[in-house]
């Protein structure tokens, strides 16, 4: 008994974000689809995000978050288990079930440490009636995971099993969008590289409006959580599961594919020590594998070993990464290989299929996405102007492509080749991390 007492004590004094006179928190992901930064509190017009924007005001709004891969089953393979998905063989987007691998040992999916601490953890589908909506359940595991990740399906179990760890998986900003038309194709923000067409203006309104029916939803399941009398004790973070659900964005290594929105909120009894003001902005380098190891430190559970994310709030933080890094392997049928690292500044990456057209068939942006056609369209009537027929219908990929993010925000201009010092020397810098990163992490994956 005098044992057990002692462990309990530990685990209490050892919280690594959340301050060690409270109880162990509960910890609540909300995950977006295929979403890039297109909430009001990250500057974007013509969307309707009030309750997303009231959590980052209440919280830290991360301005550089990119996940390891710019597709959903390859980055959740990844942000599951705090790995990059390059070293668990879980890089193809989608592994077929024969040819799916365990994982290797001394890795395992967060719900599974969790529950070995203490934790009650949750895929939350079903929701209160009174909510109106499902979550999606989704796991998209890209390798053979535990016969039990998850211990319920149902949010009414969270209250009665504390602390929990909780997913709801929210589906609005994938594709197919189904939302009210609120957003003024007229007024968008599009970025330069797609021309400036009807079909252009009206999909970009309808992802923002997608967007705005994301924050209703996220509204209605933190107002459940105040209901049921657990925002007290419940840590909340809001991010996407990869970049936009557009032509350049969501299956490409550019910002616009791996960027995606982080806000984390704590009740005050949970703030950790330091001066974390309500509204704080951060523009620290994360990548999405950094929070599992954050939630563990949460939970007073140290991190595993092997696990390759960084824990960067509180008493267990790690050192700021000074670099992050990503990968796109074969999607369904369309084989490109990338791998990029991405400085505060800089994005560098490394083809290793070139000779392959952006474009290159794939079924499922042929059908989901207008733009992908129209931009073919445009191109074969000789009405595609630049940047988008370098950037967009050009009959090959670059073998390399480095942008300067903070003068070009859209990647526009590939500075492979530029005269300038510092360009020169970001190019050499960052083609030698990526060479390291893929030996260290043993990505067996650059040649097909």
């Amino acid at each position: 008994m005098k044992r057990i007492l002692f462990v309990l004590l530990l685990l209490l004094a050892n919280l690594g974000g959340a301050r060690a006179d409270s109880p162990r928190p509960n910890v609540l992901w909300l995950i977006a689809e295929d979403f890039g930064q297109h909430l009001g509190c990250y500057g974007t017009k013509e969307v309707r995000t009030p309750n997303l924007d009231g959590l980052a005001a209440r919280g830290v709004r991360y301005t550089r978050m990119f996940t390891t891969a710019p597709v959903c089953s390859a980055s959740r393979s990844a942000f599951n288990t705090g790995m990059y998905q390059t070293t668990i063989h879980a890089q193809e987007h989608r592994t077929a079930a024969n040819d799916k691998r365990p994982l290797p040992e001394g890795v395992k999916v967060l719900p599974e440490w969790l529950r070995e601490s203490g934790y009650f953890t949750a895929n939350v589908v079903e929701l209160p009636v009174e909510v109106g909506f499902r979550g999606t359940g989704k796991t998209d595991w890209n390798f053979v995971g535990p016969e039990r990740a998850f211990d319920s399906a149902k949010w009414s179990d969270l209250k009665a099993h504390q602390p929990f760890y909780a997913q709801v998986n929210f589906q609005a900003t994938h594709r197919k969008y189904h939302a009210p038309k609120l957003a003024d194709p007229a007024k968008v923000e599009i970025p330069p590289y797609y021309p400036d067409h009807p079909v252009v203006r009206k999909d970009w309104a309808r992802y923002l409006d997608s967007a705005s029916e994301l924050d209703r939803k996220v509204g209605l399941v933190l107002k459940q959580l105040a209901a049921d009398g657990l925002a007290d004790n419940t840590i909340v973070v809001f991010f996407g599961d990869n970049g936009q659900s557009h032509v350049r964005g969501k299956q490409f290594c550019y910002d616009s594919g791996l960027l995606v929105p982080l806000i984390v909120y704590w009740p005050e009894k949970l703030k950790p020590a330091g001066d974390y003001k309500a509204g704080a902005v951060s523009d620290r380098l994360l990548e999405a594998i950094d929070l599992p190891a954050q939630t563990l430190a949460w939970a007073g559970v140290e991190k595993p070993a092997a696990m390759q994310g960084r824990v960067f709030l509180g008493s267990k933080a790690q050192g700021a990464r000074e670099i992050v890094f990503g990968a796109r392997d074969r999607c369904d049928e369309t084989v490109l290989r990338f791998r990029t690292a991405r400085d505060a500044r800089y994005r560098y990456i490394r083809n290793f299929t070139p000779g392959k057209p952006l474009l290159l068939a794939n079924a499922y942006k042929e059908r989901q996405y207008p733009v992908w056609n129209l931009l073919k369209e445009l191109d074969a009537e000789g009405k595609l102007t630049e940047p988008s027929q370098r950037f967009l219908t050009a009959a090959a990929l670059p073998e390399e492509e480095l942008y300067d993010t903070q003068a070009d925000r859209y990647e526009t201009v590939n500075l492979v080749g530029s005269e300038k010092a510092e360009d020169r020397a970001a190019l050499e810098r960052l083609r030698g991390e990526v060479v390291t990163w893929i030996r260290e992490v043993g990505d067996e994956a650059v040649t097909p």
